[in-house]
């Protein structure tokens, strides 16, 4: 008995990768998820308290920000974290990952050895 390949989905009820409302599945962004969709920033918890953690990429850049770890700026295409307390996104502060790394490690050893 020979298989059959099995059939691929068509591309959308009207032939160009949308259905008839105009959409495609996969929201507008083609990624997967419905444009717009929430999702929860992850809550880094450090002595000071807790803190939003968001990471941004290059291209979603287009100012210069200077980062609170090392005073450097951080320039436009470069990756970076933008980090605020949970509840006061007026605070937010862009860091260096490295700078927002070394901050953490600082934190958590002033902790352990606090106690």
């Amino acid at each position: 008995m020979t298989r059959r390949a099995r059939r691929r989905p068509t591309r959308g009820r009207d032939g160009r990768g949308q259905n008839a409302r105009g959409q495609n599945g996969r929201g507008q962004n083609g990624r997967g998820r419905p444009v717009g969709a929430w999702l929860p920033d992850p809550v880094v918890v450090l002595r000071d308290g807790e803190w939003v953690v968001r990471p941004v990429t290059g291209a979603a850049t287009a100012k210069v920000y200077r980062c609170p770890g090392c005073d450097h700026e951080i320039n436009p295409g470069t990756a970076h974290l933008v980090v605020w307390p949970p509840e006061r996104v007026e605070d937010r502060r862009h860091w260096h990952r490295p700078c927002w790394d070394r901050r953490c490690r600082a934190a958590r050893l002033r902790s352990e050895g606090a106690g």
